[in-house]
């Protein structure tokens, strides 16, 4: 049996990195083909994760449309598929990489699997294009495996099979521990991370920042600087951001942040980077899902600058507080968690335990036929 992994972008990379590795483990053939939808911050992450695909498209273009990016990913997998003829293609959580593939998988009568399926704010703009993605990928797949309950029971309501949804925790704490595990070895040397311990002061509360989410472009990332620039004013505090490279962001940023003290803009870095940074961090201030579901493995408190989130555990368990944009929201609560937060009583991480991927091949090995 032959299966065949497709993404695009760093997230998808590192989500489906250790399902990658179980299913080498298994009876199964398994071929990856990536749409470098993202590619220099996608090579990082196979690098990492030893990972060499068996087909890279090489999409990226510069201020490439989501129209233009669909119409030549839906046309460049077809020469894969109909060439490997996999029994089923693996698409991971929401991107335009994974909507359409799933897509040109079922014009060629291709059963299709969907890693993290089911997560929903049911309002199509946000966040964009992500939620209609997913939207459309769950009418496409054949199986769902979902993080959580909630993503269960979403498909549910929406009419989907029950014997088709497999609840098995995010792949994403899967990566986590594998990440951890290979960086804190005795003998694992990274720059970037040799870099960063040069900037950490221990005797500070470090804020960790990123953003990236379209709906926040303007008026939102220009709040969260000025909340930002509040907060740098406290002595035991200091804030790293590491700036997307999106104009939209990088601009903003460096134009109101560049020159405030306790403030420290970076490129973007590596993941093993990030999540070094992560574990040294006080408290992490972002509009990620991804982020969203590990900090809770890690103890650390998540400030969302969104209105509203498609994972909404950690926010019912205590991990994440929801704030939007909003400058003083933002500063009022960064402020009562650095008086007042003394740790979690409770780390049981609503998004998974470091097995989803040993569960979905475990189903596959059981199911496909």
């Amino acid at each position: 049996m032959k299966i065949l992994l497709c993404f695009g972008t760093r997230p998808e990379a590192i989500k489906m990195a250790p399902l990658y590795h179980e299913l080498q483990q298994s009876n199964f053939e398994v071929k990856v083909c990536v749409t470098a939808q993202h590619r220099q911050m996608l090579d990082q992450v196979l690098n990492f994760f030893e990972i060499i695909p068996d087909y890279d498209l090489d999409l990226m273009q510069p201020n490439q449309t989501l129209n233009g990016l669909s119409a030549n990913i839906l046309a460049s997998i077809d020469h894969v598929l109909n060439t490997e003829k996999p029994d089923l293609v693996l698409v991971h959580g929401d991107t335009t990489t994974s909507t359409m593939v799933a897509l040109a998988a079922f014009h060629l009568g291709i059963k299709v699997g969907h890693v993290e399926a089911g997560l929903r704010t049911y309002k199509k703009l946000s966040p964009f294009p992500e939620e209609i993605n997913r939207q459309i990928t769950s009418r496409i797949a054949d199986y769902h495996f979902t993080p959580t309950n909630t993503a269960t029971q979403n498909l549910l309501n929406e009419g989907l099979a029950s014997k088709a949804i497999i609840e098995t925790g995010n792949t994403v704490i899967d990566a986590l521990f594998w990440t951890i595990n290979k960086i804190e070895k005795e003998n694992y040397k990274h720059q970037e991370i040799e870099d960063l311990k040069k900037v950490i002061l221990i005797d500070k509360k470090l804020i960790l920042v990123t953003g990236h989410r379209r709906e926040n472009f303007g008026e939102g990332i220009k709040n969260l600087c000025e909340a930002l620039i509040q907060t740098s004013k406290r002595d035991d505090v200091i804030i790293i951001y590491p700036v997307h490279l999106n104009p939209n962001i990088k601009e903003v940023v460096y134009d109101l942040l560049s020159k405030q003290k306790n403030i420290i803009l970076i490129s973007p870095i590596s993941y093993p980077a990030f999540v070094w940074l992560m574990k040294q961090s006080f408290i992490i201030i972002t509009d990620s899902g991804g982020i969203q579901e590990e900090a809770p493995s890690l103890g650390k408190p998540v400030i969302v600058t969104r209105t509203v989130s498609e994972r909404p555990e950690g926010i019912i368990a205590g991990f994440s507080t929801l704030v939007g944009t909003d400058t003083a929201v933002i500063v009022k609560t960064v402020e009562d968690l650095l008086n007042n937060f003394n740790g979690f009583e409770n780390l049981n991480n609503p998004y998974g335990n470091g097995n989803a991927s040993q569960q979905i091949v475990d189903y596959l090995l059981k199911n496909l036929k």
